[in-house]
């Protein structure tokens, strides 16, 4: 696909910088005291980076979304 759409990266370290916070959240996660309540902070974190992935800030733009 790349020599066909040369616009492509070559590599993921975008995919991979975007999935970091969940990777070092995994420690905290641990000691949800529920499913429901690691379901709901993953929620939040990945609302959060795409608030970022958007160049947006995150607290101004959970704040007019929610």
């Amino acid at each position: 696909r790349y020599v066909e759409e040369g616009y492509l990266p070559l590599d993921n370290n975008t995919a991979e910088r975007a999935i970091r916070p969940f990777v070092i959240g995994r420690k905290n996660w641990l000691f949800s005291d529920t499913p429901k309540g690691a379901a709901a902070s993953a929620q939040l974190y990945s609302l959060v980076e795409t608030a970022k992935a958007n160049g947006q800030e995150p607290y101004t733009w959970l704040r007019h979304a929610l």
